[in-house]
């Protein structure tokens, strides 16, 4: 068969043991597919949005109850948005629990987790685009937090609503980051981690000489697996978009207080749930900051998996960095669960 040009962006044959799905997951793929469906179905949402506070809220319900499959568009949009960002995380702990950001691949897990970053902040950009009330502990709260960071939180707060509280300002700002800023970002990024991937050697397996057997697969098998899960996930998402709609609530008014029992987004929950200790500098932007860096950390200061453990779940010698993972997300589904209580 003659290779097409989807099938020239594969390496020619990989290990057929590090290609099933057990040991991927699939998140890699996954999370380029749902990334795809993202820009098609944002395009498609740009030519009836209006990025201004009286409109925003309008134009939405407009393309939800008006618009012929304007529901669907913007469900898949909204799904999409979630599971790449749950996919991303999983994608991010597979490689530690496989050992695979061990050198020479410390700078691609960089790159990824600065993706993830970005797919986080995506979210929340485009989650304060409904501009209801729904949106609104995010849109308060969350931009609040700036001003808790010495010396220059008033001026990163300033820049972020574009005045002195939340209005007009802040919503194009949002927009502005969501549609091009982050977006640019992302394909950047995104498109500098696949060619490290390849760069780098592609998926982590031990050097030939300590393989226990040499078993691979052509790029054409690896293309026909990658396109059964996107026909799999295309499912899953029109099934989710289907049946669980979009969030939507009442335009935020003029001078109007938070909703009780307002709450943040899912991915957020367990700041939400953190800011309940005490102080909000303290636990809502440093205790992240530093989960952050020391994921950021963890392959340059911590022992990595010897080449011979590569291509396995939970090598021994990267088992420090496994723990310290475990124990970071483990914390944070333990405070996302007592805030949904």
């Amino acid at each position: 068969m003659r290779p097409s040009f989807f099938h020239h962006l594969h390496p020619p044959t990989i290990p057929a043991a590090q290609s099933r799905l057990r040991y991927t997951l699939g998140a890699g793929g996954l999370s380029v597919f749902f990334s795809l469906v993202l820009i098609v179905s944002g395009v498609l949402l740009m030519y009836y949005y209006t990025p201004t506070p009286q409109e925003a809220p309008l134009s939405i319900q407009t393309l939800t109850f008006l618009v012929p499959f304007g529901w669907l568009v913007r469900n898949l949009h909204y799904w999409a948005a979630q599971l790449l960002v749950l996919v991303v995380v999983i994608h991010l702990m597979r490689v530690v629990f496989t050992g695979a950001c061990a050198p020479p691949r410390r700078f691609n897990y960089l790159l990824g987790l600065a993706l993830l970053v970005i797919c986080v902040l995506l979210d929340f950009t485009g989650y304060v685009l409904r501009w209801d009330t729904g949106i609104q502990w995010a849109l308060v709260v969350g931009t609040n937090l700036v001003k808790t960071i010495p010396v220059v939180g008033g001026g990163l707060y300033a820049f972020l609503v574009g005045g002195s509280q939340p209005g007009a300002a802040t919503l194009i700002r949002f927009y502005t980051w969501h549609i091009f800023g982050l977006t640019l970002i992302l394909l950047i990024i995104g498109g500098w981690h696949l060619f490290r991937v390849r760069r780098d050697g592609g998926i982590a397996v031990p050097p030939p000489e300590l393989r226990p057997g040499n078993n691979r697969i052509t790029r054409f098998e690896l293309v026909r697996r990658e396109v059964l899960a996107m026909l799999l996930a295309s499912a899953g998402l029109v099934l989710l978009s289907i049946t669980l709609p979009a969030p939507l609530a009442p335009p935020i008014q003029e001078g109007s207080a938070l909703v009780a029992g307002a709450r943040a987004p899912w991915f957020f929950l367990w700041v939400q749930e953190l800011l309940k200790l005490g102080d909000p500098f303290l636990w809502g932007v440093l205790i992240p900051l530093v989960m952050t860096m020391v994921f950021v950390l963890m392959p340059y200061l911590l022992p990595n998996a010897r080449p011979v453990e590569l291509g396995r779940w939970f090598p021994p010698g990267n088992r420090l960095a496994q723990v310290i993972s475990a124990i970071i997300v483990i914390f944070i589904l333990i405070m996302t669960t007592l805030a949904l209580l």
